[in-house]
């Protein structure tokens, strides 16, 4: 056992939580009580943001206030990440896209466009594929690891094949909702357990004591990803086949080793062909934004981009509220 085991959680909160600059709220669904906050006027059209793997609302922080200045925008925690319920052995993304069916019911009480980073980006296709009829007005897919997220996938690179090392790691040493918590075997270990550009982008990020991203997040996540139960009864392709709404993908950094094969990205060009042709195909219109110097998080590295791409996208849709 590690010096952080069952440190951090839901039931620790004055170790695990900070004060943020927007009023938190909670809402039960059910099974989860989902953690949000809401800026922006309600005469605005409505805009679901969907964080990413590791990441809080509060991921949106800076972006928040310029959107506010054309959306109604509601940023949650999905379940097992920051202040939202820990459900272990239900991390799956039909029952976290049907957390944000209810929530839209609940909540927002009309019609949304969504947008989600990474595998948020995944449940935003979920969300375009699978919600209630006129739920979705429009989906923005950020940076989404399409089949890149499978562990057996249809197209191109397989989790394994890429970041999913990284997961594996954090699931190792830290363990399902944080009940191992050895984070400095888990740092030491990195250099040797990861792959070289994976190790080099986890030495950047990784510090002698946990962040405050993953204080706030459920290991178990990892562990889902990596033997792909995440994904079991959510084939990709057949999702994306199932789309009804019009999309924006928002392609970020992506390079593919050509000795190895390895996807470096989340997403890679073949991946992201192969979505806009299954999207099309079920009749929907697909705005594909190339960002190859970008990072991972549009919203976080450039918050006046990401507003200005979705607001402009939303402007052009046919029907926008």
């Amino acid at each position: 056992m590690g010096a952080y085991a069952d440190a951090f959680g839901p039931h620790r909160p004055e170790a695990t939580y900070v004060v943020h600059r927007f009023a938190e709220q909670t809402v039960n669904l059910g099974e989860v009580v989902l953690n949000h906050v809401t800026v922006g006027e309600p005469g605005r059209p409505a805009l679901l943001l969907i964080p990413g793997q590791s990441e809080s609302w509060w991921g949106y922080e800076e972006a928040l206030p310029l959107l506010a200045e054309h959306f109604q925008a509601y940023a949650v925690d999905l379940r097992g990440q920051g202040r939202s319920t820990r459900t272990p052995g239900r991390y799956t993304l039909d029952n976290m896209g049907n957390d944000l069916v209810r929530f839209i019911d609940t909540v927002i009480g009309r019609p949304v466009i969504v947008s989600g980073l990474s595998s948020g980006g995944v449940l935003s296709a979920w969300l375009s594929a699978y919600a209630k009829p006129g739920q979705i007005v429009a989906a923005h897919y950020e940076d989404p690891p399409l089949f890149h997220s499978e562990v057996d996938t249809s197209c191109g690179q397989s989790l394994r094949q890429a970041i999913g090392p990284m997961f594996a790691l954090w699931s190792k040493y830290l363990g399902d909702q944080w009940s191992i918590g050895d984070w400095e075997g888990m740092v030491a270990a990195a250099p040797s357990e990861l792959p070289s550009w994976i190790a080099g982008l986890f030495g950047a990020q990784a510090g002698a004591a946990p962040t405050q991203n993953m204080k706030e997040y459920d290991p178990e996540w990892g562990r889902a990803f990596w033997e792909g139960t995440v994904a079991a009864s959510c084939d990709h392709a057949r999702m994306l086949a199932s789309v009804k709404v019009p999309v924006l993908l928002t392609h970020h950094f992506r390079a593919v080793d050509e000795r190895t094969g390895t996807l470096m990205g989340a997403l890679s060009d073949l991946q992201a062909a192969r979505a806009v042709e299954l999207i099309r195909a079920a009749g929907q219109p697909v705005d594909v934004r190339s960002f190859p110097s970008m990072g991972h998080s549009l919203h976080g590295q450039d918050p006046r981009l990401f507003t200005d791409t979705l607001v402009d996208w939303a402007g052009r849709l046919q029907g926008n509220p």
